[in-house]
């Protein structure tokens, strides 16, 4: 692969991870959660969506591929720990801290742009 065609590679991915993004927004919005930040980045790295529904906080990771079983398999166990220790960082900023009720969800978005949430993807019960 030349420098031309990863580039567009590149820039094709992007392009398609944030309408993933988008989609998953939306998603949320319709379901009455307000968007409180995109793509927040805290000592482990980027977490793609923080969301609020009353008093809670919602963490999203979004992954997308072609269908929704190759896009959960994306999900490896070091970004895991990287977006729980972002996690930590945003609730270190909450007037409760780390008494702040939150959840982790997982977005799984196919090649037709359709989501599939899983919620609590990351706790237990």
């Amino acid at each position: 692969m030349n420098d031309m065609q990863r580039l567009a590679s590149g820039s094709t991915a992007y392009h398609a991870g944030a309408a993933a993004e988008e989609a998953v927004e939306r998603h949320y919005l319709q379901h009455g959660y307000t968007l409180a930040h995109r793509r927040w980045r805290g000592r482990g790295g980027e977490i793609d969506l923080v969301l609020r529904r009353r008093e809670a906080v919602v963490f999203v990771e979004v992954k997308k591929s072609s269908d929704f079983a190759r896009a959960a398999q994306r999900l490896a166990p070091a970004q895991i720990r990287r977006l729980l220790l972002s996690a930590e960082d945003f609730l270190g900023r909450e007037p409760k801290g780390a008494l702040t009720e939150c959840r982790f969800d997982v977005a799984l978005v196919d090649a037709s742009g359709a989501c599939s949430i899983l919620r609590n993807a990351l706790g237990q019960g």
